[in-house]
């Protein structure tokens, strides 16, 4: 998904840059989204709040870009939280700008869409995944597709973001490092 940026650098030159602490929100479940964010530096996780538990279902890393789509576009209530892991560095780009932006340029509009879908797509492999994969399938899968995260993120952040407690993603990853005896 990264690509995004690299194909339109100009998205750098929109907005301003702003500075996060670690944990700081960026938008709150049920408010009207009004930014655009483009990670930079450090981590960010979307989540939401399912009856005082914390669920993370997705990490945003450095060219990412972060929102709530739906929210900005319709003004619809935001359905998750936006929250820095780590104290970030962001592009901020306001809906305003954004959408001038978007009526300037159709390539833009168009890449602009394209991730769209790859997030659309995402998502539904996450809710499929939690649906028919078991804890220890979804840690592998994890782990093939972004082994880097297990560097970069709190491992409650991901076992969260896995559908389990802390312990037992120690108790699978325990698993899954001792070496197969086949004695």
């Amino acid at each position: 998904m990264n690509t995004l940026i690299s194909k339109f650098p100009q998205l750098l030159n929109v907005g301003r840059v702003a500075y996060f602490d670690k944990r700081e929100t960026l938008l709150n479940e049920g408010d009207i989204c009004r930014n655009v964010f483009i990670v930079e530096t450090g981590c960010i996780r979307s989540w939401f709040n399912n009856d005082g538990d914390d669920v993370t279902f997705q990490f945003f890393f450095p060219d990412d870009i972060v929102t709530s789509f739906e929210s900005l576009k319709n003004g619809y209530p935001a359905l998750y939280n936006i929250e820095s892991i780590t104290a970030v560095r962001l592009r901020v780009i306001t809906r305003h700008e954004l959408l001038q932006l978007l009526a300037e340029d159709t390539n833009i509009k168009q890449a602009i869409d394209n991730y769209i879908a790859e997030r659309m797509y995402h998502y539904q492999k996450l809710f499929i995944s939690r649906i028919k994969n078991k804890p220890q399938q979804r840690y592998e899968e994890l782990v093939s597709t972004q082994p880097e995260i297990f560097e970069k993120v709190p491992h409650h952040y991901i076992a969260a973001y896995l559908g389990i407690t802390p312990v037992s993603l120690s108790r699978i990853r325990s698993k899954t490092s001792l070496p197969i005896n086949n004695c």
